[in-house]
């Protein structure tokens, strides 16, 4: 099931195979395996790398069930926003620099709405 979770979760947060395996530094075709239940006990160390990539609990990919996986995935939106982010040219290092500018205008609207 692990191989089944890896391949949802990479679908839905839009990776293809071989950059998913490149970022997690496997190979594709071990990856392939993976996902194919082919090699059904990979090693703790790649199912954390691949998480990693991911960015999910390494729980979510050992999970059995699918309720769980789907309440920790993000929006379709919160996906679709960081895709337009990648292809842009942001790096994941920069995005905290975009969480300041909304922490500016969070702090910025309250005081609006304070002084009316």
């Amino acid at each position: 099931m692990i191989g089944r979770n890896i391949y949802e979760i990479r679908m839905k947060k839009g990776f293809t195979l071989s950059e998913l395996a490149e970022r997690a530094g496997i190979s594709k075709s071990y990856l392939s395996n993976i996902e194919r239940n082919l090699n059904q006990n990979p090693s703790i160390q790649v199912i954390r790398k691949i998480a990693q990539v991911l960015d999910v609990d390494l729980k979510i990919l050992i999970k059995t069930g699918p309720n769980d996986e789907e309440q920790q995935l993000p929006d379709k939106e919160w996906i679709d926003l960081a895709n337009e982010f990648k292809k842009s040219g942001i790096e994941k290092n920069q995005i905290q620099e975009f969480k300041q500018l909304i922490e500016f205008i969070k702090w910025q609207n309250q005081n609006m709405d304070t002084k009316k």
